[in-house]
């Protein structure tokens, strides 16, 4: 049985807000998600918007929204982005200063409704996060550094994958893998293989003279 792949496209080539709205419009009924990313200048260099841009890509878009929260101490306001209309929230595991509050927050997540992501940072290990996967829907594993569109995929992510997806089956889990950084039609393959359900693609879709060919082709990475 074919595996099903969700293309997550992000936002993060674009600095110009009309051209995030122009891009999301087209998106639609094209790619499955729109990978949102939110940089604060503090936990990586890069500064984009707030929860506030979220609500307004939310009010153009039927397009289930995967919001990235690349920022310090996202515990004190990650409700503003469920508020603000996020399908999918994603904490960074690096960026919770205490992190016996993760399984709180991740059931306050899910009591809005909302599914709940946990990020990591290449040099993060799966067994660090391991004791939080049974309450998460989503892992995210970052195959480059955060905070920077149109760097190269690190193919020690597949490891990594590998040992979400291990884990996963060994113990009836559900959470879908999704892979962030670097990816194109060089590698897709190599990443689905490993385990990824869904893969968030910035350049490579956004600069494709077809955008939608170039959604398929990540899709059909494995037949």
């Amino acid at each position: 049985m074919k595996k099903n792949i969700y293309i997550s496209v992000s936002t993060d080539p674009i600095k110009e807000y009309q051209k995030i709205t122009e891009y999301v419009k087209e998106m639609q009924g094209q790619a499955d998600l729109l990978h949102c990313d939110v940089m604060d200048g503090e936990f990586v260099s890069n500064e984009t918007y707030n929860y506030n841009l979220v609500k307004s890509l939310n009010d153009n878009t039927l397009l289930m929204l995967d919001v990235h929260l690349m920022i310090a101490k996202p515990e004190m306001i990650y409700l503003n982005y469920i508020e603000a209309g996020a399908n999918i929230l994603t904490l960074h595991y690096e960026a919770v200063e205490n992190k016996e509050v993760l399984p709180t927050v991740f059931k306050n997540i899910h009591d809005r409704h909302t599914l709940a992501g946990l990020a990591i940072k290449p040099e993060t290990s799966f067994k660090e996060i391991k004791m939080f996967l049974y309450d998460v829907d989503l892992v995210l594993v970052m195959s480059v550094e955060p905070g920077a569109s149109g760097q190269k995929f690190m193919s020690e992510a597949l490891d990594k994958i590998k040992e979400l997806d291990k884990f996963r089956q060994e113990n009836n889990l559900s959470y879908k893998i999704e892979v962030d950084g670097g990816v194109n039609d060089q590698n897709a393959k190599s990443i689905v293989e490993a385990g990824a359900d869904i893969l968030v693609s910035g350049n490579y879709v956004y600069n494709s003279q077809d955008r939608q060919k170039a959604i398929e082709i990540l899709r059909n990475c494995v037949k």
